[in-house]
Parts: structure tokens; C-alpha cells; sequence
């Protein structure tokens, strides 16, 4: 029987005495610095239907200072996440999955990610907003990350102000840089598995026939369920 919607999102009090987000385990996660690293993936990350993505910036504090980023991509599956330290090999090699109409690409937020890609020489395609899905649930305004997650699965999804404007430029990211981004790629993974399920994605969504690709055994017993 599925579960009822719920229409209510929980308060930020609340949301702060829920169970905390499950994030990728660190042997899950790679930071990858050079065009080598890249080669070695690029079979495994052909092959994948469905991304999470997100990307983050050294912050820029002067008034009509220019951002030089993205600093940093992070694209994930079900299983991984991938965050990229950006130099300009590395943001060609990355080019054709962001163009690739045959891979789709989620996240919250992405329209700065667009602005700063197409600054870059990069278009985006195959992009679904997934802040803008949530209309069923009788929300009208776009949905962040972590209210989306309260609602769909009743977890906590920590939001540092202090890591998202700390240095993403560094040469080493910490422990925690390593953790927040990898987290706001894998989140979006989940959202739209959930939201699929719930058939509350967009009637646009590119490559429906994609659809079985991205977890067929889970979603074909949710189905059958």
C-alpha cells in the first residue's frame, strides 16, 4: 500500500530532532585532481544513466568581484560520489557527460550552476530542477534540499553555512568539505528515485526509456509491490 503524502513540512525545530541523513561512507567518495584520475573513470562514469550534481565555489566577498569558479563538480550515483577539483583539462573532460542529452543530471538549485557553465563554454542538457517538483505536495514555491528531504524521508540533512563559504579552491579539501559536497550530489539521487516512484517528476523528463536503467531490480520490485 503506498504511504500517504504528506502535506505538511515539518518545522526546523523538528527537522532538527530527526534521525540525521546517511551519507556516503568516505571509501565511497573520490576527489579527483588530475586528467589521469579522470581516464581511469571514464568507462564507469559512460555508463551511468543518472547523475546527482551540484557544484561549489570559492566564495567571492569584494563588491564586483568575479567568481573564477566552479571550483569544484560533484556528479554521484546510487553507490558513489565523484568531486572534481577543477582545472581546465578536467572541465574538458567533463564537457560531453554535461552536454550528453542520453545522461540525466539532478540537483536544487542549478540555475547558477547553468549561468557559470555556459561562462565556461559548457550547456547543460538533460538537467531536471528537482526544487520545482514538489507542487503535488501543495508546495508552489521551490523546495530546498534540505526540506525535501525532511518531507520524503523524514531525516535531518545538515547544512553548514560555514563549510558551503569556505575555501573551495584549496589545493587539499578537509574531511568536511569532502563530506558536505559528496552529500549534496547523493541527496538529489535518492529525491528523484523517490519522486519517480511517486510518479511526480516532470512529464518532459528526458529518456524515459532511461528509466529501468537507473535501478531496475529496485524499481521494478517497488512496482510489482
Amino acid at each position: 500500500m503506498e504511504e500517504p503524502l504528506l502535506q505538511t513540512l515539518p518545522s526546523k525545530e523538528q527537522i532538527q530532532q530527526l534521525p540525521v541523513f546517511e551519507n556516503l561512507p568516505m571509501q565511497q567518495i573520490h576527489v579527483i585532481h588530475s586528467l589521469a584520475q579522470c581516464h581511469a573513470l571514464e568507462q564507469e562514469l559512460k555508463a551511468c544513466a543518472l547523475f546527482g550534481f551540484d557544484s561549489e565555489s570559492k566564495p567571492t566577498f569584494s563588491k564586483g568581484e568575479v567568481s573564477t569558479g566552479p571550483h569544484l563538480i560533484q556528479l554521484a550515483t546510487y553507490d558513489t560520489a565523484y568531486l572534481f577539483q577543477i582545472n581546465p583539462q578536467i572541465l574538458e573532460f567533463l564537457k560531453p557527460i554535461f552536454e550528453n542529452r542520453d545522461q540525466i543530471k539532478v540537483g536544487f538549485g542549478l540555475k547558477n550552476d547553468a549561468h557559470l557553465f555556459r561562462k565556461k563554454g559548457i550547456e547543460l542538457n538533460s538537467v531536471i530542477e528537482l526544487s520545482k517538483c514538489f507542487s503535488a505536495f501543495g508546495f508552489s514555491n521551490p523546495m530546498g534540499l534540505k526540506n525535501a528531504m525532511a518531507l520524503l524521508f523524514q531525516v535531518n540533512f545538515p547544512k553548514s553555512k560555514k563549510i558551503s563559504t569556505s575555501n573551495w579552491a584549496r589545493k587539499i579539501l578537509t574531511p568536511h568539505q569532502i563530506q558536505y559536497a559528496a552529500a549534496d550530489a547523493y541527496a538529489p539521487v535518492l529525491v528523484f528515485e523517490k519522486l519517480l516512484h511517486l510518479g511526480l517528476l516532470p512529464k518532459h523528463i528526458p529518456n524515459t526509456s532511461l528509466k529501468l536503467r537507473l535501478r531496475p531490480n529496485k524499481i521494478k520490485a517497488e512496482t510489482d509491490a
